[in-house]
């Protein structure tokens, strides 16, 4: 099956590695919700964070990938140390404006970048704790044609993050950490605090 799997992504790689990242990525989303301990998923909310994984994240990932290689191929300490630069100084920040842009803009809000003003630059220093590491590995041990797919399954556990951190934190992993072991009932209504003020903020039609 494994075989299978990875004769399918050589023959469609760009299919399979989108598909992959953008349900990967709009998974991350589901998580977050299920670990708010809400009573309703709200569907919405995962279908917009899903739209911009598919339409640019996935995409983006997989030709970016596939340019570093080109211009820095193989994997000695020096082509390894600029693609991770080059990916945390370029296309970091590029992927963090856009989530936070695309999803406040996919929910209709006045001010799309409000989000991004008041979370970006912490939510980009979170990540470089996380992202350098997971990239040299990527670029290091992964084949090409798997490597937005690796991107995928790091992505996962970052878009749980992004997704707190647009609804309830402020893109520290300190207030992750302090939402994570919040019991139920303070998530709970935390979530639903914050769900009530960003619908109060809504342009009535």
């Amino acid at each position: 099956m494994g075989e299978a799997f990875l004769r399918h992504v050589r023959r469609f790689p760009w299919v399979t590695n989108v598909s992959l990242y953008g349900c990967l990525f709009a998974g991350g989303d589901f998580v977050h919700q299920w670990f708010s301990r809400r009573e309703n998923v709200d569907w919405k909310q995962t279908r917009n964070v899903a739209v911009v994984a598919f339409t640019f994240h996935g995409n983006f990932n997989f030709f970016w990938m596939r340019f570093l290689e080109r211009r820095f191929p193989g994997t000695s300490a020096g082509m390894l140390l600029r693609k991770v630069l080059l990916d945390q100084t370029t296309a970091a920040p590029l992927a963090t404006s856009v989530f936070y842009t695309g999803v406040s803009f996919l929910e209709g809000k006045d001010d799309i970048l409000a989000d991004w003003r008041e979370k970006f630059l912490n939510t980009y220093k979170t990540g470089l704790t996380f992202w350098p590491f997971m990239q040299l590995l990527n670029f290091a041990l992964v084949p090409l044609y798997m490597r937005t797919t690796f991107t995928g399954c790091c992505a996962f556990v970052w878009a749980t993050f992004l997704c707190f951190s647009r609804q309830t934190g402020d893109g520290t992993a300190g207030a992750a950490l302090a939402w994570l072991f919040q019991p139920a009932e303070d998530k709970a209504e935390l979530d639903k605090g914050k769900a009530e003020a960003a619908a109060a903020s809504k342009p009535t039609p």
